[in-house]
């Protein structure tokens, strides 16, 4: 699974009444810097919603959407929040992008210090901004890229040590304690494309289509839905092309159909054992919405304060989409902070009804 850098440029959101822009000016919402300007006709200035300066009485002021805009109507920016600069919010973005290019670029992983001395910041700031922006210690971040040069470079590599080093371990003994997380199984059958690997997977139907659940020794380590049941199969054929892949197995049927009955009915399966394998920041978030009980929705931007990175929406809806475990990790439950529903990988109408089925059994129960 390939980690990117989570620093993305976000698109405008939409623009907001006045009513509630002089709310954010009054609240000093720093959240708001970028949305909007004001400007203060007594003073000839504007300014971000966040300065710091005293505030206007509100019949002196007007909204701007962009800096641009308050400048054609006669306004200087002010010099104590510098509107016509990139807001710390933008300066923190970059900062922390420009590291995470450091951390992929580097053949073995800076320390703290080396980013932070690279910044020109402290240690601690840097520390305390990087896991705001991205959602994960710069330690976990680099962890991640070296987890993925290990799977990229292990089916091409002449040995599992020379890939290992090449990714930056510094001995096996440290890899060798995270496959289970990093792989799923040994390095030497990663690198055969999973030849020592045995998965059972059977295909089923449910209300929602087809069904395919695969687990490896340790737990189900796929759930996907479909209309084609082959194209469900191809995939898991994919991902594992050299693993020992075993069908139709009766004693693997009683697993199926516990996935499928949380399909319909919720409440059940909560016990399921899950083989969950992804980034360190991948991880939180899909145990975020474990934590979702049925019959209740979470924003994207509610799991990035709970995980403690309110900056990290967009990371949060990747690992959503990157979820391999249809309903057993709930990425059904998050939902846009406006409560429509955004995309899902396995189809938008799928999760309509699956919400629509916990919401009415919440009510029956």
């Amino acid at each position: 699974m390939q980690t990117q850098t989570m620093v993305m440029p976000a698109k405008r959101p939409p623009p907001l009444a006045d009513d509630t822009r002089w709310t954010a000016v009054l609240a000093r919402d720093a959240g708001a810097d970028g949305r909007f300007f004001y400007s203060v006709r007594t003073t000839g200035v504007y300014c971000r919603p966040s300065c710091g300066a005293r505030l206007p009485l509100r019949e002196n002021v007007a909204f701007h959407a962009t800096a641009a805009e308050a400048e054609a109507a006669g306004f200087r920016p002010c010099r104590r929040c510098k509107p016509d600069e990139p807001s710390r919010a933008e300066r923190q973005a970059q900062m922390v992008a420009h590291a995470c290019r450091a951390i992929e670029a580097a053949d073995e992983a800076p320390d703290l210090a080396t980013l932070a001395a690279d910044a020109g910041v402290s240690p601690y700031h840097f520390h305390r901004v990087f896991k705001a922006v991205t959602g994960v210690t710069p330690k976990a971040y680099a962890d991640a890229q070296r987890a993925q040069r290990v799977r990229q470079a292990l089916p091409q590599a002449e040995s599992v040590t020379a890939a290992l080093y090449d990714a930056g371990f510094n001995s096996n003994a440290r890899f060798y304690a995270r496959t289970p997380q990093v792989l799923g199984m040994t390095p030497s059958a990663y690198r055969a494309g999973g030849v020592d690997a045995t998965i059972r997977f059977a295909i089923a139907q449910c209300s929602l289509g087809a069904i395919l659940v695969a687990a490896t020794e340790q737990g189900v380590c796929a759930i996907t839905l479909g209309d084609d049941p082959e194209a469900l199969l191809h995939d898991l054929q994919q991902r594992f092309s050299r693993a020992q892949l075993v069908g139709a197995e009766p004693g693997f049927e009683r697993l199926v159909a516990q996935v499928v009955g949380m399909v319909e009915s919720p409440d059940t399966g909560q016990a399921l054992p899950l083989d969950i394998r992804g980034t360190a920041f991948q991880q939180r978030v899909w145990q975020a919405l474990r934590d979702i009980p049925a019959g209740s929705t979470a924003s994207y931007a509610q799991i990035a304060e709970r995980l403690g990175a309110p900056k990290a929406v967009r990371a949060v809806a990747a690992a959503c989409a990157a979820n391999p475990l249809a309903v057993a990790i709930p990425c059904h439950r998050v939902v846009r902070s406006d409560g429509g529903l955004s995309g899902y990988r396995w189809g938008v109408e799928r999760k309509r009804v699956l919400l629509q089925r916990e919401a009415a059994q919440e009510e029956s129960s």
